[in-house]
């Protein structure tokens, strides 16, 4: 059963990265909620079996560890929280520009464009000069 969860967050982990290497906020915000549940898999292979811990017994080798559980919460409490605060901010995005991507920073555009010039590139003000003739073209 521990391998079975342990392949589980492995793939929850490899398509949560898969999706925030995406170019789409929604896809994004979907990557990190899987992320926070291959975490939460995580804490729970951390724990180990038995019972509940309860006042009045006197051995306490067969309990249950309550510290998983309880960062578990923790961590579910927490994804919840930036996986809605993410979303609030991906769709404050959408309203504003009417498009769910990501855009380009200069640098990358800079890069994309001049791979072979950017060597010889001194100033930024050449460069954004240089990327606004070429988008104008």
């Amino acid at each position: 059963m521990n391998v079975l969860l342990a392949a589980t967050a492995a793939l929850l982990f490899a398509c949560g990265t898969w999706l925030v290497t995406t170019r789409q906020l929604s896809r994004i915000v979907l990557g990190i909620g899987l992320l926070g549940h291959g975490a939460n898999l995580l804490l729970l292979l951390a724990g180990r079996r038995g019972s509940a811990p309860v006042f009045g017994t006197s051995d306490p080798e067969g309990f249950a560890d309550p510290l998983p559980q309880a960062l578990g919460l923790t961590a579910i409490v927490i994804t919840f929280g930036v996986t809605l605060f993410l979303l609030a901010m991906a769709y404050r995005s959408w309203q504003l520009t009417g498009r769910d991507e990501v855009e380009d920073d200069f640098e990358d555009r800079f890069v994309a464009a001049n791979t072979a010039d950017a060597a010889e590139v001194d100033d930024e003000e050449h460069a954004v000069h240089a990327i606004e003739q070429e988008e104008g073209a």
